[in-house]
């Protein structure tokens, strides 16, 4: 015997309350058997025909009836929970199958009864469902910024429309500063800015206070105090809030949309303190705001508010990070006798936060120049601090005046030995983090002498620099790079070119042509673009600025330093060297050479320290390092006198006994000229004294 068909009930598309009832019929509607529900809702007896339902059973075998599908009792209304009346809706499904032949007598059928909603039990469901549906959405999409502003306007898009028609969001400003808002009490003023609004297509809120305007001043009153301790406030007759919100009438429009029947409002409140406030409004949405509303409201702005104030606190340690690494920078125009200069740093974006990306131009003897450009490993103050280490670095290596590759070769020891005393532990966690960020640094150290016209640089690991001479394209110099700093064993080698009167030379980071997913090649190629575009006549700052919107993204996903140099050459007039030969009789020949360039010069109050200056120096190259003897002054801001000899040994400066019939050379050169030093070249070294010119020498009585 074949086993009776069985269907499972599909599930009903119908709006239902309650628990469902179920009825089992044979083919001629007599009740077998019937739940307790389905004899509150249907009088419909065992052993008699239910008339309710007997129009609803199948009549023959080829008429399918309702079989499978809810539809409405015919005449069935019952009572819900809300004393409105509503119909029922059932569903037939067959249990066995009738006699051959089609006529259905025989067959069973199950009918399952469920109370539809009333309007009331609709309205509920559905504000329910909006609940249910803005706590996920809320749990899911607040906190994902670090940005206050977002953050706010994140807020505004999950309350509107579903939840309300309107939604406003008001800061303090000190919070959108990334400062704490003051403590308030219930007679505190507050000084709230809106940050974000939203509304639905259907209202109108054009006389309301726009985004980005100051609120005006709310006086202490009964309705508003609750949200000074953190509590929300529901106005169900929008009629209470115009006589107790305590402001002139005139200016209620701006805080109360026309039409609204009911609101909310709910303090940004976290670990403390009052941030700002949240206020939706209902005009279009029939149902007024419920306790059950505000509570919603509550929770989700209790989960914005740790996030507005996450973003407050980054925002702080963001801004602080900033003025950190740009006060730890060189002025950002800068203008000396061999280049004027601009250097511009640019953080990234999209919550990442300063990096130690860095550029530093430093003034050298000889108006000579030195460019630098370097780049940390990883964001954050750690890669700030490790940045300061190496800048003071460089410049007290530079203050010893040693070629770019040596240079280099010293600052990688540099960074070797502080990553050796991490990795030994004698360090606190903090230095720990900012010593390992050393490692793998980029540097690029360049020099450029303005009366040779020449520049001299090294690069550890870092991209080349892009020189644009006048009317020409700009093109990268071709360098040999070394290791990043750290590696250690590996030589930097120097490249020397020649830079044209008027160039302009562009150091970056690798952030300024490097993205996520992109070629480096391209980025360069796009920096050549931006470069060879650029206006001769416009200032560095404009130049620099129009590269970073050519090149970088809308926001960038690493920070960018970038220093433009437009070189200075100075004129042959300005420039005079002899060659002498080892023979001390030439001596005063030099004197002689001096005196009279100076005297050309118009410069002859100079010309008694510069004569003696020149004697001891020149005197001193014959008598210890032999010939020849290069004598050499250059005129610009200051007068720069210098002599070169083939000899490596350091001159030293110390103080000579009574007794003593020499040594009292350098200490008069250092008495009588502003400033000296000592550089070591490929061919020997170079003594050179600084006086400035049209003020009197130090030193002279």
């Amino acid at each position: 015997m074949r086993e009776p068909e069985r269907r499972g009930p599909r599930p009903s598309s119908v709006p239902v309350s309650g628990e469902t009832a179920a009825v089992v019929l044979d083919g001629a509607g007599v009740v077998l058997a019937r739940s307790a529900r389905a004899a509150t809702l249907l009088e419909c007896s065992p052993g008699q025909a239910c008339e309710p339902l007997l129009g609803l059973l199948p009549r023959s075998g080829t008429d399918p009836g309702p079989v499978g599908r809810p539809v409405a009792v015919p005449g069935g209304r019952h009572e819900g929970r809300t004393g409105q009346e509503a119909p029922l809706v059932c569903t037939v499904v067959r249990l066995t199958a009738g006699a051959p032949g089609g006529s259905g007598s025989g067959a069973q059928w199950l009918v399952l009864v469920t109370p539809a909603e009333t309007p009331v039990e609709a309205a509920e469901r559905d504000a329910e469902r909006r609940r249910r549906g803005l706590s996920r959405a809320a749990a899911a999409g607040i906190g994902a910024s670090l940005d206050v502003t977002e953050m706010a306007e994140t807020l505004v898009d999950l309350l509107v429309p579903d939840f309300a028609d309107l939604a406003t969001v008001d800061i303090a400003e000190q919070v959108l500063a990334g400062d704490e808002p003051p403590h308030l009490d219930t007679s505190g003023d507050v000084r709230l800015r809106r940050t974000a609004a939203a509304q639905s297509p259907e209202i109108s809120a054009e006389d309301l206070l726009a985004v980005g305007e100051a609120l005006p001043p709310v006086t202490d009153n009964a309705l508003m105090r609750p949200l000074m301790k953190g509590l929300p406030v529901l106005v169900a007759d929008i009629a209470v809030l115009h006589a107790e919100l305590g402001v002139d009438p005139r200016s209620l429009p701006l805080f109360i949309p026309s039409g609204a029947h009911s609101s909310v409002a709910v303090p940004l409140y976290a670990r403390g303190l009052i941030l700002g406030c949240v206020t939706v409004w209902r005009s279009q949405l029939p149902s007024a705001f419920g306790e059950e509303d505000a509570a919603l409201l509550q929770d989700v702005v209790s989960r914005a508010a740790l996030g507005v104030d996450n973003a407050r606190r980054y925002t702080k340690e963001h801004r602080s990070a900033v003025a950190l690494q740009r006060s730890l920078l060189p002025r950002s125009a800068l203008d000396c006798a061999a280049a004027e200069t601009v250097g511009v740093y640019q953080p990234a974006g999209g919550g990442v936060g300063v990096g130690g990306d860095w550029f530093d131009v430093i003034p050298l003897p000889s108006l000579r120049v030195a460019f630098v450009v370097g780049d940390v490993v990883g964001h954050g103050l750690d890669a700030t601090a490790a940045m300061a280490r190496l800048r003071t670095a460089v410049q007290t290596l530079a203050d010893l005046d040693l070629d770019p590759g040596e240079l280099l070769t010293h600052l990688d020891d540099l960074v070797l030995d502080l990553s050796g005393e991490e990795m030994g532990g004698e360090e606190t966690a903090g230095a720990s983090r900012s010593e390992t960020a050393v490692l793998g640094a980029t540097c690029l150290y360049a020099v450029y002498d303005p009366v040779t016209r020449k520049c001299a640089a090294a690069t550890a690991g870092h991209p080349p620099p892009a020189v644009l001479a006048p009317g020409e394209e700009p093109v990268f110099v071709g360098m040999t790079p070394g290791p990043p700093l750290g590696v250690g064993g590996m030589p930097f080698e120097v490249t020397e070119f020649a830079v044209r009167p008027d160039s302009m030379l562009a150091f970056f980071t690798d952030g300024l042509v490097e993205s996520r997913g992109g070629d480096i090649g391209e980025g360069m190629e796009r920096l050549r673009g931006a470069l060879s575009g650029a206006d001769p006549s416009r200032t560095l700052g404009e130049i620099s600025q129009g590269v970073f919107d050519s090149v970088l993204p809308q926001e960038p996903t690493d920070d960018v330093a970038l220093l433009l140099a437009r070189t200075h050459a100075l004129p042959c007039d300005q420039v005079a060297e002899w060659e002498l030969e080892a023979d001390l009789s030439l001596v005063a020949h030099a004197r002689e050479l001096v005196v009279g360039r100076l005297s050309e010069w118009q410069l002859d109050e100079l010309g008694f320290v510069t004569e003696l200056v020149a004697s001891e120096l020149v005197t001193n190259a014959i008598r210890y390092a032999g010939g020849p003897v290069g004598l050499r002054l250059i005129r610009d801001r200051v007068l720069v006198c210098e002599v070169s000899d083939r000899s490596g040994t350091q001159p030293r400066l110390r103080r000579a006994r009574e007794t003593d019939e020499g040594g009292r050379g350098l200490f008069l050169v250092a008495q009588l000229t502003d400033r000296w030093g000592c550089r070591f070249t490929s061919t020997g070294k170079t003594i050179w004294t600084e006086q400035p010119i049209g003020t009197p020498p130090a030193g002279a009585a």
